[in-house]
């Protein structure tokens, strides 16, 4: 019969065991090798910061035209009368805004626009001159509401 060998229990502490702790940091490592090649590359981005003027341009005089929406919503460029207050397509006011906009384009000047609301003025005559705005192209546009004062 076979002998058999007794194991003590007692002396089970083997110490520190450094091939596991090797593995683990040969799977780190590796880990790091190839997410070094994801790394994405910056690439320049060409920018134009605010500085000092070009003077060479010379001296642009910006020409701002002034839209008014009345209560009743009668439309008025630079205090001309445009359309009648029920028209929703505005094709005088369009015409208008298109000859502004070649004019300005020729001129090279940006055309700027504000829109001169009254306080109780319905939104969707304000929608009608936006839409007359955005078919002549014209995107530089400022809203104001009259003050008391000036109805």
């Amino acid at each position: 019969m076979p002998k058999r060998i007794e194991a003590n229990l007692g002396e089970g502490n083997v110490g520190f065991q450094i091939a596991p702790m090797i593995d683990v940091v040969f799977v780190i490592m590796l880990f790091f090798m190839v997410m070094a090649g994801d790394v994405k590359v910056e690439k320049e981005l060409n920018t134009t910061l605010p500085g000092t003027a070009d003077v060479s341009n010379g001296n642009q005089d910006i020409e701002e035209q002034i839209i008014q929406i009345s209560e009743e919503g009668q439309v008025t460029f630079n205090d001309e009368d445009m359309d009648n207050p029920t028209s929703r397509e505005l094709p005088v006011l369009r015409g208008t805004l298109m000859r502004f906009k070649q004019n300005c384009d020729a001129s090279k000047t940006p055309p700027v626009v504000t829109i001169l609301s009254a306080e109780k003025a319905k939104y969707a005559r304000t929608i009608d001159v936006l839409d007359a705005l955005f078919l002549a192209g014209i995107t530089n546009v400022t809203f104001t509401t009259n003050e008391e004062g000036d109805q």
